[in-house]
């Protein structure tokens, strides 16, 4: 393809993902956009639908894939920043990926193909040699092919997780970093005190719900708690507060938000808990997917994200759910205070790097293996490590050389249109803005 060409590509593919958005909040997508500029991983991280046009277009490949993994419960955007911690249900603290706003059911490669290509884009940022990526991405494809192996040879219950107990380096340091924070240091950022009571303190965009919206938020509360575990007491079911946030993250550009604010499982004020409801969008791979059995499982874009990651995340957050307001599906989970996210800008060195991609190598392995037939869900009913590792057929280096190859090719496709994109919007090419 040519560079007017593929510059002319990467125009439809924003304007068909992002066009009705974008007329609806043209500011929110400057900002998504100049975010989207700043760097090729920047850019790649902001626009999953071209890659999945190109999964699909000029980087179909059929390598590794029969008919059943072609329908993996997948992450759908799995670059190598959505990786972090977060406290599970048992009240453990997890490394793990994060972020399932994209997820659905699709080619498990698709799931790696996009890691390994955010590790390219990761390795040249560095300068890091061809040589070196080539390893680190071996490093990845044997570590997760070992830990389906495992998996496959001793079940369900050979699933692990990386904890405090079974992490070293870099990751147990995130871990540790997760466990100093704290419940009232959150509630101190995010709130005040008045009349002795907390409410919602007064930041930079957040708003103040009027009372309409709020009885419409409440009803669609009311409604999510149906969609709950029944553990939370009656107590954690009182709404305290309201907020309104707009445009959290690179992927939300222009969507509203709502924060409420709940009563704890006390009266005392340090357990109060802070929900977000967010309106949940079409993930940019569902666009490739021809599956009925897939489109029609799910009541509405909030219902999927949810039951997606309850399916690819073991003892998910206990408040994680989903509701409708205003007729769009909406998520709702807990602003979690334990949350912190792995940054590559202090992980530079080889041997660190390869010790930290192993680690997350078996954690998508575990990621796959969760969400089959021995799941609560019933739209992956076969055992995904033993399909995937079938389709392997043992032939570890020809799979390895796919992913070195495809990680190579897209981070140089990658970084040449991260700078077609800067083109095109710098140029007032890109419509509405």
């Amino acid at each position: 393809m040519t560079t007017s060409g593929r510059s002319a590509h990467i125009l439809d593919v924003l304007i068909t993902e992002f066009g009705d958005s974008i007329k609806r909040d043209p500011a929110a997508f400057r900002r998504k956009f100049r975010k989207m500029a700043a760097t090729p991983f920047a850019f790649y991280r902001g626009s999953a639908a071209l890659f999945y046009a190109d999964m699909t277009g000029t980087f179909a490949d059929d390598a590794f894939l029969d008919s059943q993994t072609r329908r993996v419960w997948i992450h759908g955007d799995l670059h190598a920043e959505n990786f972090g911690t977060y406290m599970n249900a048992s009240g453990v603290l997890v490394f793990n990926v994060n972020d399932f706003d994209e997820a659905y059911v699709g080619p498990y490669v698709w799931d790696l193909k996009r890691f390994v290509a955010s590790i390219a884009l990761i390795g040249y940022a560095k300068a890091l040699s061809d040589e070196v990526i080539t390893g680190l991405v071996t490093e990845f494809a044997h570590s997760y092919v070992g830990e389906l192996t495992g998996i496959s040879d001793g079940g369900d219950d050979a699933i692990g997780s990386l904890t405090l107990e079974t992490t070293t380096g870099t990751l147990h340091r995130v871990l540790q970093f997760a466990r100093l924070n704290t419940r009232v240091a959150l509630l101190d950022l995010e709130t005040t005190v008045e009349n002795f009571d907390r409410r919602f303190a007064v930041m930079d965009g957040r708003y103040p719900v009027d009372q309409e919206t709020r009885e419409l938020v409440q009803a669609a509360f009311q409604d999510y708690l149906t969609t709950l575990p029944p553990s939370a007491s009656k107590v954690e079911h009182t709404i305290k507060d309201f907020a309104l946030r707009t445009g959290v993250g690179i992927g939300s550009a222009g969507l509203p938000s709502y924060n409420m604010l709940l009563e704890g499982h006390t009266q005392a004020l340090e357990n109060d808990v802070i929900l977000y409801m967010k309106q949940a969008q079409v993930p940019a791979v569902a666009r490739h997917i021809v599956d009925e059995k897939v489109h029609g499982y799910f009541k509405h874009q909030g219902h999927r994200t949810a039951e997606s990651q309850r399916a690819l995340q073991a003892y998910a957050d206990p408040w994680l759910g989903y509701t409708t307001l205003n007729g769009v599906g909406q998520l709702v989970a807990e602003v979690s205070p334990y949350s912190a996210d792995l940054d590559w800008g202090d992980v530079n060195e080889p041997d660190e790097l390869a010790s930290v991609i192993r680690d997350l190598g078996r954690a998508v392995a575990r990621m796959h293996s969760v969400a089959d037939d021995e799941s609560s869900h019933d739209l992956v009913d076969f055992s995904t490590e033993d399909a995937i590792m079938a389709v392997i057929g043992g032939d570890l280096d020809g799979f390895t050389g796919m992913l070195v190859g495809f990680a190579h090719s897209y981070g140089a496709q990658a970084r040449i249109d991260h700078q077609l994109f800067v083109d095109l919007f710098r140029n007032g090419r890109l419509p509405g803005l």
